[in-house]
């Protein structure tokens, strides 16, 4: 059913009425977090688009490409000519997906381990990827002419795992505002239904300064039917929001969108989360997410990491510089320890399929989760997140920036009276020391109170364990051959 802006916003209204959330950060503190995303813990992000047409720098191409005398304008122009005749807008019909398959993709994010999966329903750019009824600019009506979420939706239920959504739309009024600053066809009217009216005065200011120059009350409003109409039509259990949702101006906006979508959720029966970063949205009312980075320690509210694959872009380019397997499951193992969720990002080719390098990842981490992942899904942080001497660096955009891991660095999950020993490197020595798992004394009451009826090694039944309890550590001496280069994981069962 086609509706107009003010229409929705009627309706939004009318279910923040009706419902038991109000737009009011009060209320929507009542908010608890849903089980099923406590025990998820690793989820697959998609980044796929037009930007996915250039393939050149990242996903912010769009963007870049109308900034004078940046690589991507200077490609722009050597490739496609000049931006008065040849748009972003010009990408769509290049933009075919001709070798999507929905079933494929859900199956890979099923063997990759994956409990949920996200898709960009609409990034920066502001073409929907899904059938809208307040914009011609989507994926039903142009480029594929196929309703791109619905059907990852279908595929990715149809074998059990959550179905989720990101939206940044945010961004778009300010996303395109280079092209106002020379001869393009963002200034052409025939195109501002896409391009929207852009505000020169607004910046990606990365400061995050909350107050800087806020969007427009037009724009706040479309962001919020859209959105809104997105819940309705595919009722994702997770809606992600990009940073720039913290500028004050979007404030009442997001605590409508919260309270309408809850309010849903609660006429679904349905677990939902919103996903936020800095201080977009108040303590307890959402799920708080960090792009690109870790926490230093536990947050007794579940957070989440979201990163790419791709150390250099979110979205397929022909130059991705890929992360090894290994260290993304070093980076689960951490994250998981400190109450937190992975959600991993692909990014696949105008045509629809992920490539080499991203399937064989996501099948490493896949075969390592078959193995451990009892240690991995449904657990709760231990007292303490892990020991050792290696310290993650709090903060976003820290991921390629790591020490590795050494063979003293212990990462604790904890389930139905076992402890999880993770084993970030394996000691060429076979002797395990967790320090956190001495001898009971006065100074460890906590950690170690309790006696050890088993210790074994999840993926190598046939390696005998010994142990031995001294006022220094828990020492545990494998007797057995483990030749691997990833963390592995001890099986502490208690009484």
């Amino acid at each position: 059913m086609t509706m107009t802006i003010q229409e929705k916003l009627q309706q939004v209204e009318q279910v923040i009425q009706n419902g038991p959330y109000k737009d009011t950060w009060a209320s929507l503190s009542r908010y608890e977090i849903p089980e099923w995303y406590r025990d998820a813990k690793f989820g697959i992000f998609i980044h796929w688009g037009v930007y996915s047409v250039p393939a050149f720098s990242s996903e912010w191409y769009p963007r870049n490409m109308y900034q004078q005398g940046s690589e991507e304008y200077r490609h722009h122009l050597e490739t496609y000519g000049p931006l008065d005749q040849f748009g972003y807008k010009d990408f769509i019909p290049m933009f075919k997906a001709e070798h999507f398959n929905a079933e494929q993709w859900a199956e890979l994010f099923e063997q990759s381990g994956a409990r949920y999966v996200m898709p960009v329903a609409e990034h920066h750019d502001g073409f929907q990827m899904y059938d809208s009824g307040l914009s011609r600019w989507n994926a039903k009506n142009m480029g594929p002419c196929r309703d791109i979420i619905g059907e990852l939706k279908q595929a990715v239920e149809k074998r059990n795992m959550t179905f989720a959504v990101s939206y940044h739309r945010a961004e778009h009024c300010w996303f395109f505002n280079g092209g106002l600053e020379l001869d393009s066809d963002v200034q052409n009217p025939d195109y501002q239904d896409f391009y929207g009216r852009q505000q020169s005065e607004v910046t990606m200011d990365k400061t995050h300064d909350i107050h800087s120059a806020p969007p427009a009350t037009e724009h706040c409003e479309e962001w919020l039917a859209r959105i809104c109409e997105l819940v309705d039509r595919y009722q994702p259990k997770i809606v992600w929001f990009d940073w720039w949702i913290h500028n004050v101006g979007f404030k009442p906006y997001l605590k409508k969108f919260a309270a309408y979508y809850y309010n849903h959720a609660a006429e679904w029966g349905a677990g939902v989360a919103i996903n936020y970063k800095y201080n977009a949205f108040a303590y307890g009312t959402a799920v708080f997410d960090v792009e690109r980075g870790q926490l230093e320690n536990i947050r007794p509210d579940l957070w989440q990491t979201d990163t790419a694959i791709a150390k250099n872009s979110w979205g397929f380019t022909e130059n991705n510089d890929f992360k090894k397997p290994v260290d993304i499951v070093c980076d689960l193992v951490d994250i998981v320890s400190k109450n937190g969720c992975l959600l991993l990002n692909v990014g696949p080719k105008a045509d629809g399929t992920i490539t080499r390098e991203e399937t064989q990842i996501l099948l490493e981490i896949g075969r390592w989760l078959k193995v451990n992942g009892e240690a991995i899904y449904g657990t709760r942080y231990w007292q303490i997140y892990g020991e050792g001497p290696t310290r993650i660096a709090e903060g976003a955009f820290t991921d390629v920036n790591r020490n590795s891991f050494t063979s003293e660095d212990i990462r604790f999950t904890y389930k139905n009276s076992v402890l999880y020993a993770f084993v970030m490197k394996f000691p060429k020595d076979h002797l395990v020391k967790i320090r956190s798992y001495r001898q009971k004394d006065t100074t460890n009451a906590g950690t170690g109170d309790f006696d050890i009826r088993s210790i074994s090694v999840l993926g190598y039944d046939d390696v005998p364990v010994t142990f031995e309890r001294t006022a220094e550590a828990l020492n545990i001496q494998l007797n057995g051959d483990i030749q691997t280069d990833y963390p592995i994981c001890l099986k502490i069962v208690i009484d």
